[in-house]
Parts: structure tokens; C-alpha cells; sequence
């Protein structure tokens, strides 16, 4: 269903940050009848909005009624957009366009509910297999935020229907009213230090999911990590009921080997799921049925959702394979925690890492340095990564492009060295690429190519 286009007549914005979230913003919040002046400090940007038919300039802080900031644009740390500045000298709020669409669907009459789920790692897969769970059940369901479409694009949903938002950090500081009927908050480990300030601010910002919720309403917490524990600790007393899962041990939804259960006995059997490798996917799993089971989905339809989720793009994605050998594009894994997920799930590999290295580096990765028969290093941080490496002795080559990593890691393959070849690379791609995405699409582009020349008949063979 479309939004009335009239939800915010008479109201005035400004979007700043015209890439994949802010241009759709403008464009939904016009559609919606509000006034709107969009900027990025980009002139390409400037130019697609205009072309879209987006009033661009920059804007009188003065006169908003509310600035919609990208997430990825600071308002406070590491230091403040220059707009940001003067909305937070003029006192204009700076909100999330989840925010936004939060208000515009009550304006709207709907009563459709919210979840929203971040952690450090695993929101975008437990994000993906909710919504799939939530379909499969005949649910009308919305999947959106900081996975795939901006949230002020999704559509307006009826009173049955549930929006499925993935929420970073970045997001969850911009918000004032939206309530999560279900909240899950998956994980912490070190990651937007420079953002947050320290690794205190970075946790509150991740509890700000949980903020406004009511006793009708669920909070999930992830119990594998101590940083989530001690959050669960802190929200034994908050009015929504709490919910622990767990991949590894006892919470109140937990895996007994390959089995999620709860207090009432099994729910689901993960052996089907390929999608959903590794004791974290099994943690992923266990947040997106408490989750549904909170939004009143059946066992048996979250049992089935579960087998038949197919995975998402980037993360351990079978890409390819050639010659006994797997090609796992993991180019979403942009910290050591998550790249820590990936190593875990196989004996041994080559692995392509490398990028701009988030703080800490790799050294947290050392258990699974055995793992590494050996790493290709790509990217502007290769030398940190390598010194590392050295240092505890793993096998390494600085190549310096993806392309030259993935024609190494072939050669090294297919001579014996492992079978797999991981593109984990537990660093930011933006040195060398617009974004995991792209990296990762270029991956399976380049394993996809060699997978075909393996493939076709020698000259001998044709003949």
C-alpha cells in the first residue's frame, strides 16, 4: 500500500547524505506532502537527486522541523557535519528515517508492528531469515534499514503486518518515539569505537533499541558474548519481557546439538538450514525464533522457515567452485569478530583479507591462525595485517589487489594448499572499493570466471 500523501503536509525537512538511504528518504518524505531540501556534499550525489526530482540546497537549519541525517554522517564524534553542527546549535532534532517511518505509518492509521534487531555482527542475517520466517507464515512483512531498502521506502503495511528493521548504531542514536514491539540486540564486541567515543558509548547506543519498550513487548539478548550478558543483566528490571538465546549453551532459547529449543521443548532442527553455518548462524537463529515467536508465529512455521532460508549475499556465500575447490565470498565480514565466524567454520583455507583496518586489527584471530594455510592481503592496511601475521608466523603474500589475490589463491588451491579459498577480510573495503557489497560482487565475478574455465573441455577433450 502507498502512504497518504498528505502524512506530512505543512512540515519542512532537510535530508542530508544523498547515497543509498538519504536520496529515498527525500524522495518518500516528498511523496508524503512534506517540504523537503536535500544535500550532499558530493556533487555527483547533488546531481542524481536533482535529476530525481529532489530540491537541492542547503539548507536553513532555522526553519526544519527535523534534519534526516545518512547514518554514516557524524553529529557529534569523530566531529560533526558542518549542518549537524548548526541543527544541534538551533536545537533541531537529528532523526533516522526509521524514525520517520515509524510516525508516518501510525499517522497512517497502521498498527503494523516493529522489530528491529542490531549486534555487532549477525543483524543482517537474522534481519533476512525473521522476514522469511515472517512470509512464510502468510505474515505481510517489510525488511528493511540499514539492510537493503532505506526504511522510508518500504510501503505502508496493514494492521497485520510487521516491519523487520535492521538497525546500526549509527541509526539507533537518531531516534525519539518508534517502540520495537520485538528488539533483539545480538552481540558486542569492538567495532565505530571513533563514533561512539569508547566502547561504553558504542554499547549504549546499541541498548537505545530497547528504549520505550512496554510490557507487552519482548527484548531478545544474545548470551554468547560477556558485554550482551551484563546488558541482559541490566534489563532484568526494565518493563519488556527478556528473552536470552544462545548458540552455545543454556538461555532461555538455546541449540541442544542441532536442535533450538526453549522451555516448552523444540522448535527447530538447524541440520536442514546450509544457509546458516557456524555456532553464530545457530545464535542468529535462536534470536529470529524468539523473535517470532514474540510476533505470534507458530513452531512449525518457524521451523520451516528456518530449513528453507536461503542466505544472504556476502555473507559465507557459496559463490563458486573449481577443481574440488570452494570459493565463500564473506565480503560483508568488515571486522576480525565476524571474520572470527567465517575461519571458524572451516579446518583450513586461503584467506583473503585486507582493507581499512578497524582498531585491534587481526590479532584478536590468532586461535584460527592454524587454519590459514594462506593469506593474500589486499588493501591499504596490508602492512598491519602482515606484521601480524609475522609475527605468529602464518604463511602471507601482500598482492595488493582483489584480482591478484583471487588468481593466487586459485594457483595455491588447486596445488594442494586447502579447499577452500575464504574472502573474509575483516576490514572496511572503501580504500578500494564503494563497499563490501561491490567487493563482494567482484569476488564472485572473478571466482565465477574461473570456475567456468575449469570447466570447459581442453582441446584434447573437444577434439
Amino acid at each position: 500500500m502507498m502512504f497518504p500523501r498528505d502524512i506530512f503536509a505543512g512540515r519542512r525537512f532537510a535530508v542530508v547524505g544523498l547515497g543509498r538511504n538519504g536520496l529515498p528518504a527525500a524522495q518518500a518524505l516528498q511523496a508524503m506532502g512534506a517540504g523537503v531540501v536535500a544535500w550532499d556534499d558530493k556533487p555527483a550525489a547533488r546531481e542524481a537527486a536533482v535529476a530525481a526530482g529532489v530540491t537541492v540546497a542547503r539548507p536553513e537549519v532555522a526553519e526544519l522541523e527535523a534534519l534526516v541525517l545518512s547514518p554514516g554522517i557524524p553529529h557529534r564524534l569523530p566531529s560533526a557535519h558542518p549542518i549537524a553542527a548548526q541543527a544541534r546549535a538551533a536545537g533541531v532534532p537529528i532523526l533516522s528515517d526509521a524514525e520517520l517511518l515509524f510516525r508516518a505509518v501510525r499517522a497512517a492509521g497502521s498498527a503494523a508492528r516493529f522489530a528491529g534487531i542490531t549486534g555487532t555482527n549477525g543483524k543482517s542475517t537474522t534481519t533476512a531469515l525473521l522476514a522469511h520466517i515472517l512470509e512464510g507464515a502468510g505474515r505481510p512483512v517489510a525488511a528493511g534499514g540499514n539492510l537493503g531498502t532505506a526504511a522510508l521506502a518500504l510501503p505502508l503495511l496493514p494492521q497485520d503486518g510487521v516491519y523487520v528493521l535492521e538497525m546500526s548504531s549509527y541509526m539507533l542514536e537518531r531516534l525519539e518515539t518508534i517502540r520495537f514491539d520485538a528488539a533483539a540486540m545480538l552481540n558486542l564486541s569492538a567495532d565505530h569505537i571513533d563514533r561512539h567515543g569508547d566502547m561504553a558509548g558504542y554499547a549504549r547506543a546499541k541498548r537505545a533499541i530497547f528504549e520505550r519498550q512496554t510490557a507487552a513487548d519482548t527484548a531478545v539478548v544474545g548470551f554468547d558474548d560477556a558485554l550482551s550478558r551484563e546488558m541482559a543483566r541490566t534489563l532484568r528490571g526494565a518493563a519488556a519481557r527478556l528473552v536470552t538465546v544462545s548458540g552455545e549453551g543454556p538461555a532461555d532459547v538455546w541449540a541442544e546439538g542441532t536442535m533450538l529449543r526453549d522451555a516448552d521443548g523444540p522448535i527447530a532442527d538447524l541440520a536442514p538450514a546450509r544457509a546458516l553455518p557456524g555456532a553464530h548462524n545457530t545464535q542468529n537463529a535462536a534470536a529470529a525464533a524468539a523473535l517470532a515467536l514474540a510476533l505470534g508465529v507458530s513452531r512449525a512455521d518457524i521451523a520451516a522457515g528456518i530449513a528453507s532460508y536461503p542466505g544472504l549475499a556476502h555473507r559465507q556465500e557459496r559463490v563458486a567452485e573449481a577443481g574440488g575447490v570452494l570459493f565463500i565470498n564473506d565480503s560483508k565480514a568488515t571486522n576480525a569478530d565476524s571474520t572470527a565466524r567465517a575461519l571458524g567454520c572451516h579446518d583450513r583455507v586461503v584467506w583473503i583479507a585486507g582493507g581499512m583496518a578497524k582498531a585491534g586489527g587481526i590479532e584478536s584471530l590468532h586461535p584460527f591462525f592454524p587454519r590459514i594455510a594462506l593469506a593474500l592481503l589486499i588493501g591499504r592496511d596490508a602492512d598491519m595485517l602482515a606484521a601480524t601475521l609475522a609475527t605468529h608466523g602464518v604463511p602471507f603474500r601482500d598482492v595488493g589487489t582483489l584480482e591478484a589475490a583471487v588468481a593466487q589463491g586459485w594457483e595455491a588451491a588447486r596445488g594442494g594448499a586447502a579447499p577452500v579459498v575464504l574472502l573474509s577480510p575483516a576490514c572496511a573495503s572503501w580504500d578500494q572499493f564503494t563497499g563490501f557489497d561491490q567487493r563482494g560482487d567482484r569476488f564472485r565475478a572473478l571466482a565465477g570466471a574461473i570456475a567456468e574455465a575449469a570447466a570447459r573441455p581442453t582441446s584434447a577433450e573437444g577434439a
